[in-house]
């Protein structure tokens, strides 16, 4: 993961960066909150490449995207319980 940066644009700044070999340029207000969702981005969709048989980007994507959502949903239910189990012990 490569994470340049370059001029601001008002409070944004203009970064560079690598997910799976690709390279974007991005406006960011928060270039290193950014840099630690790339990395997981690019750790997701590694690990999944490195577990199916395809090798087409689009597809990895889809799968990093959709583990993801998964790991999000997971800690949605999670959050809620607890909250659901803090408000019963009032």
């Amino acid at each position: 993961m490569a994470l340049k940066d370059n001029k601001p644009v008002g409070d944004m700044k203009r970064v560079e960066v690598e997910i799976f070999g690709e390279v974007y340029r991005l406006r960011t207000e928060d270039p290193d909150g950014l840099a630690k969702l790339v990395r997981m981005v690019d750790s997701t969709m590694k690990s999944i490449s490195q577990s199916t048989r395809t090798f087409a980007g689009s597809r990895i994507a889809v799968l990093a995207a959709l583990k993801i959502a998964e790991d999000y949903m997971q800690l949605k239910k999670d959050y809620d319980e607890l909250l659901q189990l803090l408000d019963e012990n009032k």
